[in-house]
């Protein structure tokens, strides 16, 4: 019996990661793409121990011949578009980066299992930043989108984009509207890894300070290895549909802030700085969530908190 098979755009990232070691462990065969896969270190595959299980391909996902020749070469049963630029801030300095990098790749993705004779199963990783700011109201997947940065822009974007693809075509597409979810494989640009870095070096003796911008914003943080068992959740569907994948628990960054720093046993207060220079032009003031359509319909729900992934960001010897 052949084995299913999986190919993940974007594999080198944080979800892409976790992804393909969840894949791995259900038998799949991964194929993982990158811009360039010959020059990319692919620190995070190394960091868990699988980079050489995966059949890793360089892809364009602007580049629809790039993705078209992929797909006829892996023929995966599943693919997972967590490909593009992640970050909400450095999208308002590179906004057409970012619109292209999402709205450009679903769309070639679209086009290509389209037009393959087998049926293909699409992820699309949507954000709950597309969702702007619902005033403190938990948003459901019937929240209107009104997004409120570049990046929450070519999100919403992309989401439609498979809505239509879906309807249109038929096709078995769907959108995992992902709330923050976070884990050590974070990039340092990442508001809660910079958190957690510089707190370490803090309490190992460094005299530096936490410079941050606003600290009322509150977000919904997640485990990123269990938010990838949501994604993989999705396909298995009868039929496909968008869910929101959250913990259903806001907290505001001051509190990110103090948790970490009590743990390590020091008193924020004298270690963090703000600055005006680190303010985004829009931001969102509160990220409320409703989980509870996954909880029904596909029987998954968070099991970790805000403060346990602290600890286990903290604890991590990446």
């Amino acid at each position: 019996m052949k084995r299913k098979s999986a190919l993940i755009c974007g594999v080198s990232g944080q979800d892409g990661a976790y992804l393909a070691q969840l894949l791995l462990t259900k038998g799949y065969e991964v194929w993982g793409t990158s811009r360039d896969a010959q020059g990319n270190s692919f620190s995070n595959l190394n960091f868990l121990g699988i980079k050489s299980e995966i059949q890793l391909v360089s892809m364009d996902v602007e580049d629809f011949r790039s993705v078209w020749v992929t797909i006829k070469k892996a023929m995966p049963d599943e693919i997972y578009f967590l490909s593009g630029q992640s970050s909400v801030g450095l999208s308002f300095e590179q906004p057409v980066e970012t619109i292209q990098s999402f709205t450009i790749g679903v769309l070639n993705l679209l086009e290509a299992v389209k037009m393959m004779n087998y049926p293909v199963k699409v992820y699309h990783a949507g954000s709950s930043e597309a969702f702007g700011d619902t005033l403190g109201i938990p948003a459901t997947e019937s929240t209107p989108f009104q997004p409120r940065s570049p990046y929450a822009l070519a999100k919403a974007s992309a989401t439609w984009l498979v809505n239509n693809y879906r309807e249109a075509y038929q096709l078995f597409a769907c959108t995992g509207i992902l709330f923050n979810h976070e884990s050590p494989l974070r990039p340092q640009r990442f508001v809660t890894q910079k958190i957690i870095q510089t707190s370490k070096r803090i309490a190992e003796g460094s005299s530096e300070k936490l410079i941050l911008g606003r600290m009322d914003i509150s977000r919904d943080w997640g485990w990123a290895p269990e938010y990838v068992e949501a994604m993989w959740l999705m396909l298995q569907q009868e039929t496909p549909e968008d869910f929101l994948i959250a913990t259903g628990q806001s907290f505001t960054l001051q509190d990110f802030v103090s948790t970490t720093f009590s743990k390590l046993g020091l008193d924020w207060k004298n270690h963090v700085e703000q600055s005006s220079e680190l303010m985004r032009p829009t931001d969102l003031a509160i990220s409320k969530a409703n989980p509870e359509k996954a909880s029904q319909r596909l029987a998954w729900k968070a099991k970790m908190n805000m403060e346990q992934v602290i600890e286990g960001m903290l604890n991590s010897s990446l």
